[in-house]
Formats: C-alpha cells, sequence, structure tokens
C-alpha cells in the first residue's frame, strides 16, 4: 500500500511547481500553467482516477467550478475516494479553495508522491479527455486544452518553417566559405563555463527549498491556537500572504508601527523615572513624620514635670501663706 503519510521533510516537498505543472499535463492532457489552477479540486479527483481506475465517479467531478461551494463539492468527491481506499491524508479544503499558490503547491507534491508510488504512477492505458467527457465541464476543458495544443503546434511549425528558410540560406552563403572549427581550448572553456552554471543553478535550488522550509515552518508557528492571536503573529501572516503589490503597503504599515512604539517609548520611560522620585518622596514624608512624632513626645514630658511642680507649689503652705 502506497504511503499516505508524508513528513515536512520528505523529498516529495522539494518538487518544484514547473516539474508538477509538467507532470498534470502530460498525465491528463491539460495545459494548466500555474498551481493555483487546480484549485477546484478537479484535477486531483482525476489524478485519483487515472491511479484508481473506476473508483472516482467522474460524473459527479466539476470542471467548471469557480465557486468555493462548488469548489468543496468536487473535495467531497476526493474525501469519499480517500475513505474507501483508507488513506488518512488531511485535505485543508478552506486553504485550498481560497487558490493560495503554497497550499496548493504542497498538496500537489503530496499528490504526485503518492501516484508515482502506486503502480509506478498513472495506467498507460488511461484516457483523460475519455474520462473527463463525462464530468460537468468536461468537454470545454477539453476544448481549451485542444486549442492551446493547436495554437502551439501551429506557432512551433511556423519556427521550424523560418528556421529551415533560414538554414538554406545560410547553406548557400557559406557555399563557398571555409566553416571555422573551434579549437580545443575554447570547447574546455565553454565546458567549464557550463559546468559553473550547473553548480550555480544548483546552489539556488538548494537556497530555495532551504527558505521555502523556514516559511513552511514559520506559517505553521503562526497556525497555532495559542499564538495566532497575538498582533505580532497577525503581521507576520499579512507579509507572508501579501501580493506583490501588497508587499509595499504592509511593510509601510510595519515600520508606522514601529515608528509609534519609539515615539511612546521616552513616555514610558519618564513615567518610570516619575514613579521612582514619588516613591521616595514617600520615604522622605513617612521619615519625617517618624520625626514630628518623636519630637512632640519629649515636650509633652517637659509639659507634664512643669504642671506637676507647679501644682506642689500651689498646695504648699508657703504658697498659701
Amino acid at each position: 500500500m502506497a504511503p499516505t503519510n508524508i513528513g515536512t521533510m520528505d523529498s516529495a516537498y522539494f518538487v518544484g511547481r514547473n516539474e508538477i505543472l509538467a507532470w498534470i499535463n502530460a498525465t491528463l492532457q491539460l495545459n494548466l500553467s500555474k498551481v493555483e489552477e487546480a484549485a477546484s479540486g478537479a484535477i486531483q479527483c482525476q489524478l485519483m482516477d487515472a491511479v484508481h481506475p473506476g473508483m472516482v465517479p467522474m460524473h459527479k467531478v466539476n470542471f467548471d467550478a469557480k465557486n468555493e461551494y462548488e469548489m468543496i463539492q468536487n473535495y467531497k468527491v476526493l474525501q469519499d475516494v480517500f475513505n474507501k481506499l483508507k488513506i488518512t491524508k488531511h485535505i485543508e479544503v478552506n486553504k485550498l479553495v481560497k487558490g493560495r499558490p503554497l497550499d496548493n503547491l504542497e498538496f500537489m507534491q503530496w499528490m504526485k508522491r503518492y501516484c508515482d508510488t502506486v503502480n509506478g504512477g498513472t495506467q498507460k492505458s488511461y484516457n483523460a479527455i475519455e474520462r473527463r467527457d463525462s464530468c460537468k465541464g468536461g468537454k470545454e476543458a477539453n476544448k481549451r486544452a485542444m486549442n492551446i495544443q493547436a495554437s502551439s503546434k501551429t506557432s512551433s511549425a511556423g519556427s521550424r518553417a523560418n528556421s529551415a528558410h533560414c538554414s538554406r540560406k545560410n547553406d548557400t552563403s557559406s557555399a563557398n566559405t571555409l566553416q571555422k572549427t573551434p579549437s580545443t581550448a575554447e570547447l574546455q572553456a565553454h565546458d567549464e563555463q557550463i559546468t559553473e552554471m550547473k553548480l550555480f543553478v544548483d546552489n539556488l535550488e538548494k537556497e530555495r527549498d532551504f527558505y521555502y522550509t523556514k516559511l513552511r515552518d514559520i506559517e505553521i508557528l503562526c497556525q497555532r491556537p495559542e499564538v495566532e492571536h497575538l498582533p505580532i503573529v497577525r503581521v507576520i501572516q499579512r507579509i507572508l500572504y501579501s501580493t506583490d503589490e501588497e508587499n509595499n503597503t504592509v511593510m509601510e504599515e510595519v515600520i508606522s508601527q514601529q515608528n509609534q512604539h519609539l515615539v511612546l517609548s521616552p513616555i514610558l520611560e519618564n513615567s518610570a523615572e516619575q514613579a521612582k522620585h514619588e516613591t521616595q518622596k514617600r520615604k522622605s514624608f513617612s521619615t519625617l513624620d517618624s520625626d514630628l512624632l518623636n519630637g512632640p513626645t519629649s515636650a509633652q514630658r517637659q509639659r507634664l514635670s512643669d504642671d506637676a511642680l507647679e501644682l506642689q507649689l500651689i498646695e504648699s503652705p508657703i504658697a498659701s501663706g
């Protein structure tokens, strides 16, 4: 049985979108140019039909789904197929129907890995166009694919004719001239340049995959319930999901918030100093109160002794005489 639980660090999630698109177009005889075009769920249903013939009720699949509720119906069909095959892969429908490139790419990467492990991929005798005819909007999808293929063939035929014409001209003009063959040193230099370019491309792909993994980890962390309500997490999510047009606006808002924080910081420092000063004043007042309390006590004692002496003089016989 094909594995259904694939870790985030598996090699399946490092397959590029161009390879995914080429695989979909070759398997289903389509002409997708973006991974987001598979957000309706119809592509995933037909891919499962290709590796498990007869398991998917294709008459329930809608290739013309444009609204979210229509897309959800396609994903319900896909979930029923998963349940029949005992596939435990969780389908994040709410994210996929939004048409976000990252979510759809990740799910299609899983689909490719699964299909490749089932019977070595799709059935060789699978007729994608015929199976799509029974779907809602399938005939229109076939027409669009055939028109694109016809236009591409026409353009390629025209380019071949132009190249043949140019080659005949070149042959005629170069018939009386000697062709210069490149030397061994030149060939070696070209080979070195090609090798350097290949290494450069490999390093770029590794760097891309590295940052993609980091961004995916940040996205998963921001979706955790205990932190997703924090303001900083919301800012990070806005940056992650912003388009090229929205990116400048989001960064300007973040910078303005930082400036406001810097403006408020001296106020917070002044309030802290003021609180410290108030504490010192309270301590000085308490010391003064204690001194005042000690002072009146000695004065009262002196006054009491004087009053007692005066009473003795009044009551004495000498004073009365």
